[in-house]
């Protein structure tokens, strides 16, 4: 995935996309761009173009666990959660409901099924990243 550049701004076409479809909070869709930049720079894409800065599902569900886990710390999975997001295949929603509204591109080959086949389970992911502060942050002074 790759971003694209139309005439219409991105809270425009993200309040659109909404309009079809509320599943995902807003909150959700801009998170999934966020970390679309974040996961370009780990990748070291940011300076490519064309199609060596594509980001495939698996890169992209790895970027979107680190890049979650840097922003909301021990609360991401309660984050997503909130913005209605329980798995990978709620990112490849959005991913693909940002495509249909222009501000991402694909390949032919990407599919929503490339999201679905990574099992990302961000409770556990999350829960294991942050098992020891959970416990620290949990235990009474």
């Amino acid at each position: 995935m790759t971003w694209s550049a139309e005439n219409d701004g991105p809270d425009e076409r993200i309040l659109n996309v909404r309009r079809r479809d509320r599943r995902f909070a807003r909150n959700a869709y801009y998170f999934a761009l966020e970390a679309l930049d974040f996961t370009l720079v780990q990748y070291g894409k940011d300076k490519l173009t064309g199609e060596e800065r594509h980001v495939g599902a698996a890169e992209l569900m790895v970027g979107i666990r680190d890049y979650a886990a840097d922003q909301f710390g021990p609360m991401a999975a309660f984050v997503f959660r909130q913005w209605g997001v329980r798995s990978g295949e709620d990112f490849g929603e959005i991913v693909f409901n940002l495509i249909d509204a222009g501000l991402l591109s694909r390949r032919a080959e990407d599919s929503r099924l490339d999201f679905a086949n990574e099992g990302m389970d961000f409770e556990l992911e999350f829960e294991q990243k942050f098992r020891q502060r959970l416990t620290d942050i949990s235990t009474p002074v």
